[in-house]
């Protein structure tokens, strides 16, 4: 019986192995980001105007010459104009540069944002997303929700099987993007490019061990430099010179919270006004804040805040042991608007954060101090 059972092993083994025999060399390669959505990727499509490139005649043959022969001279003569050449192989990309403040980073890139909006478009479509939210008018754009498939273990057995019955395997945890891109101030012809992460994770309820629901956790700033990292890359800059502007470089504490006598809280920024209404920026789209609109002259961002819990709905597709709650309308009720105001110091150096109603009142002190506590925790 023993020597049975030890057959059936070695002949099943044998059978794995030459299934996977081709993969098994890229088992020992794996992909730090590997995004796969629920939802099926659009097809990108070619431009109707597009044409086939012009040809260089640097290299074609010369026409013979009456004796029936070409020679050099001739060559050089009909190819004269011809004759420079561009000894440059992997020119420097300096239209790109990275911007920093603290744990806080984005792109400023040397183009306008009607030309910038169609490559960041592209380049989600190429790392496997669905886009949700696309809107030029507000210079945002957000992905659905999307599974790191490179986080599931690579062995022999997954990389056979799980090509037949991927779903089967799952990491229980959910990512989305949130792209914002601005005019920079200084000059109009400049464009400005935030990403912010957001995730979820699959938990078991308190109440019920077979149960499972999905759950806010915290955003990851490691995932917002690799997708600036790989965009840089997508704009045209080395992969090696990326990698190295985007690498950690941590400073201090950047921002207090004060209280009034009326124990409203306020933020103050350790930061000029431009760099201050970059940060609050990229916290508000982190923090689940929806920017409807904005007006930088008077430092205003109009946000509606949508509590993650109700996103949680869209996190993911039923999975495979249970609905994960999913019964629930997906639809986002509506909520309250607000105005998240900010008002430079010009003395200190600092910028000032005040949370206001849609009228441009004081909120109600719990709701603002919920708000700049959710702010804080982003730009401190």
């Amino acid at each position: 019986m023993q020597r049975k059972s030890l057959s059936i092993a070695l002949i099943s083994t044998g059978i794995i192995i030459s299934l996977g025999g081709c993969s098994s060399i890229d088992i020992l390669d794996s992909k730090k980001i590997d995004y796969k959505s629920a939802g099926k990727i659009p097809t990108l499509e070619v431009p109707p105007d597009l044409t086939a490139p012009s040809s260089d005649g640097r290299y074609k043959v010369p026409d013979l010459s009456p004796s029936g022969s070409a020679t050099y001279s001739a060559y050089n003569a009909e190819r004269g104009t011809n004759t420079t050449t561009d000894n440059t192989i992997l020119p420097t990309q300096d239209k790109v540069r990275l911007e920093r403040a603290g744990s806080e980073r984005w792109l400023v890139v040397d183009q306008a944002p009607d030309k910038v909006w169609p490559i960041i478009k592209e380049f989600w479509q190429e790392n496997g997303f669905i886009l949700t939210q696309e809107n030029p008018n507000t210079g945002i754009m957000e992905t659905d929700w999307a599974e790191n498939r490179a986080k599931i273990p690579q062995d022999i057995i997954r990389n056979t099987i799980g090509k037949v019955l991927d779903g089967l395997y799952s990491t229980g945890e959910r990512d989305k993007f949130r792209t914002r891109i601005e005019r920079t101030p200084s000059n109009p012809k400049e464009t400005e490019i935030y990403i912010s992460h957001r995730g979820m994770i699959e938990v078991y309820d308190g109440s019920d061990s077979k149960r499972t629901v999905w759950q806010p956790r915290p955003a990851d700033p490691s995932l917002e430099a690799e997708m600036l990292s790989r965009l840089m890359v997508r704009l045209g800059v080395e992969k090696a010179r990326a990698a190295a502007l985007i690498a950690d470089n941590s400073q201090a504490q950047r921002a207090i919270i004060n209280k009034d006598s009326k124990g409203n809280n306020s933020l103050t920024v350790n930061d000029p006004f431009d760099r201050a209404w970059q940060r609050v920026g990229l916290a508000l789209d982190r923090t689940g804040f929806t920017v409807e609109d904005r007006n930088r002259a008077k430092g205003i961002y109009f946000v509606r805040y949508i509590d993650p819990e109700a996103d949680n709905a869209t996190a993911s597709k039923p999975g495979f042991f249970s609905k994960l709650a999913f019964w629930k309308s997906s639809t986002v009720s509506s909520t309250e608007q607000y105005q998240i105001e900010l008002a430079e110091t010009p003395a200190a150096n600092a910028t000032t954060v005040r949370v206001l109603s849609a009228k441009g009142e004081a909120a109600q002190p719990e709701t603002a101090n919920k708000i700049i506590k959710l702010l804080f925790e982003q730009v401190k």
